[in-house]
């Protein structure tokens, strides 16, 4: 199970202020000396935490790996295309969202930009993941596209507020990663998992990396960030028996 640490909300902090403190390149960095196995970004096209200048850094320093998340528009695939990031996830994206609201809608129009941008993307050696809600449908639209991982949408499961409702949710996320395994999809999974809720998704079998950021970002406020990473992948790995 690899764990991916987000820190786009460390650039957000830092763009409260228009400073250049905190720096997520250097939260990066803490990151991977508390065990992350990857840094994930999200470059906005309205750029309103990371910059340009953060991806660039990122790419010439992180040892372990980068998930760039990006929209699947030409000017943001190009911009990826150049930099060759480990891998890339596509997600939706609309101006006045606070965050992430639901997986790609893989559709008509919006199916077509995924093929394009997967197929440009693997032109150059990126591997491909596309951020979807667990359907059936969007798991079978991912395989026809060609990209080499799906990333489940974790928001219903984390905003479940009854015990039978996170149990359908957990439900839900399992079907489908063993129907995206089946499909020869690798299975990433992430949104919304905090300390207290990420044992269940962890403990499904083909999800075999997590992406995390806001929980541990806000327990290092008081901790630290190698700590906070340090703690969660110590819960990670005890959901798999490691």
């Amino acid at each position: 199970m690899r764990l991916y640490i987000n820190v786009d909300h460390i650039a957000t902090v830092r763009q409260a202020r228009g400073t250049d403190e905190p720096d997520p390149v250097r939260a990066a960095v803490l990151a991977e000396l508390g065990g992350a196995d990857g840094i994930t970004v999200h470059l906005r096209e309205d750029r309103r935490h990371i910059q340009t200048r953060d991806v660039d850094l990122l790419m010439r320093t992180v040892r372990t790996g980068v998930n760039l998340e990006i929209a699947a528009s030409s000017p943001m695939v190009e911009l990826a295309a150049d930099w060759r990031p480990a891998a890339v996830t596509l997600v939706p994206e609309r101006r006045e969202e606070i965050t992430t609201e639901g997986g790609l809608a893989l559709t008509g129009s919006g199916r077509a930009r995924a093929a394009e941008a997967v197929s440009r993307l693997q032109a150059e050696g990126v591997r491909t993941s596309l951020f979807i809600d667990p359907d059936s449908n969007s798991v079978r639209a991912a395989a026809e596209i060609g990209a080499d991982a799906i990333e489940l949408h974790t928001g219903e499961y984390a905003n479940s507020e009854t015990p039978h409702a996170r149990r359908d949710a957990v439900q839900r996320l399992a079907d489908t990663a063993d129907l995206a395994a089946g499909l020869g999809l690798s299975v990433h999974a992430g949104h919304g998992l905090t300390y207290e809720n990420v044992t269940p998704v962890a403990g499904i079998g083909p999800v075999e990396e997590l992406n995390i950021g806001h929980t541990i970002v806000s327990r290092a406020v008081f901790t630290g960030l190698e700590r906070a990473v340090r703690e969660m992948k110590e819960i990670v790995l005890r959901a798999r028996g490691s």
